[in-house]
């Protein structure tokens, strides 16, 4: 999504939605009776537009406040406005953050937990269900919009139309990533491009995370206006390919292959399937095609082996893209690959103080000293949180990690064809 903050391009949109017992169905209207109303935030804690920040939104029901809590920014990005309701701007009532990217290259986002209480109490409450609607996840050839919505455990994530310039996966049982594709800029927020929007659903919910930002191939520090979507909005019919997939797997041999195999039940009118590989679990490439029977009533049994010899990536994310002979296309879950190499457990980086709280200090051999050496950080779930370059590293460099949530890290250096890597725990 496209608006313009001082003299820079925005260029991020968030928009959360929850409704009561509510679904959706795709048409040109939107039902704006129900649902959560969030204007007005007012700072109860912390420093404005910081990590820590909390901002209450009072009465988003009748019933219900709501308190949004910046969790977390990640490579360097920055809140600008934590709820913009200027004219033009989407839905005055929606969640609607803008977010400032990284000054260098990759993936940056801001990280929000949205909670909700009983009126004017410090109760939590759980919403009966909860629709939470990222809009206009829009992009261009140098930046592509990132929308990751964790509503829970048993969620369900839908499609707002049967064809998408976005793809969304799951990393998790509730936890979705949603990227721009096809690198498309929208007019504003654009509230009828439904080909820009997900939804992600679940039931008995107090609390849910959002986290918006960008992907750049080019250090930008562009500001993008987001929208999370927190009123009842229609949902097109579920989009069903002529396939059913049973089965996915993804298991390393040898130490340098990926065994990929996978099972569908029936197969009626269908093409092929497109193997798609990343290192981040976010920016996927297409590895292979495989075609498929076609029109069978009966199970069919697929497989292809990917040779990762000469991979530099410790993590390998795998995903199928199907798609039927009119071009339709749906996603599989995201499976992950894991390597082990002599050269990771021959080559040692040390890392402290561990845990760490506001530094963290990496120390390197010797013979890596005065060479361009990449340092990358992925969560427990295998997510690039923080990716590093020094063109001339010092026996031991000091990584700001105050931005980052506690919890379990893997920490990877690499120097030339030489990795080490180390876990990492942030209190």
């Amino acid at each position: 999504m496209k608006t313009n903050f001082t003299s820079k391009k925005t260029l991020i949109t968030i928009v959360a939605s929850v409704v009561t017992a509510c679904m959706f169905a795709q048409s040109g209207s939107s039902n704006l009776s129900a649902g959560l109303n969030f204007q007005n935030p007012q700072l109860i804690a912390g420093t404005d537009l910081q990590v820590g920040a909390q901002y209450r939104f009072a009465s988003v029901t009748d019933t219900t406040d709501a308190v949004v809590t910046i969790d977390s920014l990640i490579n360097g990005a920055k809140v600008n406005k934590i709820d913009d309701n200027s004219n033009g701007t989407g839905y005055k009532t929606a969640f609607q953050p803008a977010v400032q990217t990284g000054s260098g290259a990759g993936i940056s986002y801001a990280v929000f937990k949205v909670s909700f209480y009983k009126k004017n109490t410090a109760i939590l409450s759980a919403l009966q269900v909860v629709n939470a609607t990222a809009l206009d996840i829009d992009g261009n050839n140098q930046l592509k919009e990132y929308a990751r919505i964790n509503i829970g455990n048993g969620g369900s994530m839908s499609y707002m139309s049967a064809t998408t310039d976005i793809s969304v996966g799951a990393i998790n049982s509730g936890h979705f990533v949603g990227q721009n594709q096809a690198g498309v800029e929208k007019t504003g927020i654009d509230t009828a491009a439904y080909s820009n929007m997900y939804t992600a659903t679940n039931s008995a919910i107090s609390s849910f995370s959002v986290a918006y930002g960008a992907t750049t191939t080019n250090p930008t520090n562009s500001v993008r206006q987001y929208s999370l979507y927190l009123k009842s909005f229609n949902y097109p019919p579920a989009a069903t390919l002529p396939v059913q997939l049973l089965s996915f797997t993804a298991v390393l041999s040898e130490d340098t292959k990926a065994n990929l195999a996978w099972t569908t039940a029936s197969e009626v009118n269908f093409s092929h399937f497109v193997i798609e590989r990343s290192s981040d679990g976010v920016n996927f490439n297409d590895a292979a095609i495989v075609l498929a029977n076609g029109n069978t009533n009966d199970n069919s049994s697929y497989s292809f082996v990917d040779n990762l010899y000469y991979t530099r990536n410790m993590l390998v994310f795998y995903r199928l893209r199907m798609l039927d002979i009119d071009g339709k296309a749906k996603y599989s879950d995201v499976r992950v690959i894991r390597i082990a190499t002599q050269t990771v457990n021959t080559i040692t980086i040390t890392a402290f103080p561990n845990p760490a709280i506001n530094n963290l200090r990496v120390t390197i051999p010797s013979a890596w000293q005065n060479k361009k050496v990449q340092y990358e950080l992925f969560g427990s779930n295998g997510i690039l949180i923080m990716k590093l370059d020094r063109a001339n590293s010092t026996q031991t460099e000091t990584f700001d990690v105050r931005s980052i949530s506690p919890g379990v890290y893997i920490l990877r250096a690499t120097c030339n064809s030489e990795v080490s890597t180390q876990r990492i725990v942030k209190q």
